[in-house]
């Protein structure tokens, strides 16, 4: 055995992982008495090992401890006293150990080796080292020792990571495997799922990052830290790091609602009513927000004042839109909303983001009704949109009115490939086609009042 290479990795464990160099020997000697008790020992024999690191000779022993007759029973082993035994320890009754000459040594025997010996004392008795205590041996101690050493890892990460749960950790990008990217923290390896990382984010290996480390979990493979970038608590942590009121107490986040990577809206609210809730979270010259967007690479945040006032609450979370009225239904814990004609688009978003956002910060459904029937292409998303905005019988409208356009469209086109009418058609100015569909449209409708008086 190397001893300089044995030290070495004691060492290098120690200072990379964290685990005690007498903890990895106290493995290594558990292992080493294993591993002579399987080979020379006997059935109930406690065996002791112990490892010299500077000599690297291992030296074994046997325990006994001293007993009197009223601490074990002295009755030999049989058939009848295992039966009583086992009824002993059915009704109840605390059994005492049997005498086990392998375990035990009377403590008449016992003070003849040592004179002060008491009850319970335990007595050390050297045994031989073989010579041919060799390969197999050797291997078995070497599983022992690695299981051993994974186990006081463990040990060594959970109080570690344990603590830190709930905390913004930094890492190295290690791999990435199936989208999952693998951080280095130093003293234990992080998972950032694909699901909590923020879409669009590219991460290269070697590449530092920065995540909130919401899960510390132990499982039969090691302790499994997962990490995440997209959690609202992450935004909520980025600003207890950048403003000292929100990590004091004066300033309070009531609420976030995050679309991780695109926009997230955040409610605030002071303890103090000399301290600006919005602009501490701003900063000077919005230096303070700036620093958490750029950190979330771009997401969009919207700050504004948290409210008791539903009404208020609502018509601040719409930001920026501005409403015009907020209607509160409080058993259905819905609001209606109403905006003027140019804010319509602000107050619903992108794709409804803005208004979907909006619900979720405050916890209410949220329904914008423009101050006018709002004509736009019909498909699906759009139509859901516009449900939202007139109800379901303007929807029902618009796509009549599509309907028709496109039955009239047909309609010209089968005159345009007439082939009375070919030469006409291809000299007809935009002016006479437009004149073409007013006709058609007029046609339609006068058949159509002809139907309904018949």
């Amino acid at each position: 055995m190397d001893l300089k290479v044995l030290n070495s990795a004691l060492h290098q464990l120690e200072e990379e992982r964290g685990i005690p160099k007498d903890k990895i020997v106290d493995a290594i000697e558990q292992a080493l008495a294993a591993a002579y008790k399987k080979d020379y020992g006997k059935k109930g024999q406690i065996v002791r090992a112990h490892f010299d690191l500077s000599s690297g000779m291992t030296e074994f022993a046997q325990v006994k401890v001293a007993v009197d007759e009223s601490m074990v029973r002295m009755e030999e082993e049989g058939e009848e006293d295992e039966v009583t035994e086992r009824a002993e320890i059915a009704d109840g009754e605390e059994v005492l150990p049997r005498f086990n000459p392998e375990q035990h040594i009377l403590i008449e025997d016992a003070r003849r080796i040592k004179k002060d010996v008491i009850p319970g004392e335990e007595l050390v008795f050297a045994l031989e080292t073989k010579d041919d205590y060799g390969r197999i041996a050797a291997q078995t101690a070497k599983q022992v020792i690695i299981q051993r050493i994974r186990e006081a890892e463990k040990v060594s990460v959970m109080e570690e990571y344990g603590k830190r749960e709930g905390e913004i950790i930094s890492g190295t990008v290690q791999r990435i495997e199936r989208g999952n990217i693998f951080v280095d923290l130093g003293k234990a390896t992080g998972i950032l799922p694909y699901e909590e990382q923020i879409r669009n984010e590219r991460y290269r290996q070697g590449e530092r990052v920065r995540a909130y480390l919401f899960s510390v979990e132990e499982t039969p493979r090691g302790i499994n830290l997962r990490l995440s970038r997209s959690h609202p608590i992450f935004l909520r942590k980025l600003f207890e790091i950048e403003a000292p009121e929100i990590a004091s107490g004066v300033v309070e986040i009531k609420a976030i609602a995050r679309e991780a990577g695109s926009r997230s809206k955040i409610a605030v609210f002071s303890n103090d009513s000399h301290v600006d809730p919005v602009g501490s979270c701003v900063g000077q010259r919005g230096v303070r927000v700036s620093t958490v967007m750029s950190e979330l690479g771009g997401e969009k945040i919207d700050i504004i004042e948290w409210s008791a006032d539903p009404v208020q609450f609502i018509e601040d979370a719409l930001s920026p839109a501005r409403a015009q009225s907020v209607e509160i239904f409080e058993a259905e814990k819905r609001a209606t909303v109403k905006v003027s004609g140019d804010e319509l688009s602000l107050a619903i978003g992108k794709g409804g983001q803005n208004v979907r956002l909006a619900a979720k910060l405050t916890g209410w459904r949220i329904d914008i009704q423009g101050d006018a029937p709002t004509t736009v292409p019909v498909d699906e998303t759009l139509a859901q949109e516009v449900a939202v905005m007139n109800g379901a019988k303007e929807i029902e409208e618009v796509e009549e009115s599509a309907h028709e356009d496109e039955l009239i469209a047909e309609e010209i086109q089968e005159r345009n490939n007439s082939t009375d009418e070919d030469a006409d058609a291809s000299s007809k100015t935009p002016e006479e086609v437009e004149g073409s569909i007013d006709d058609l449209k007029a046609e339609s409708e006068e058949a159509r009042d002809e139907e309904e008086k018949a």
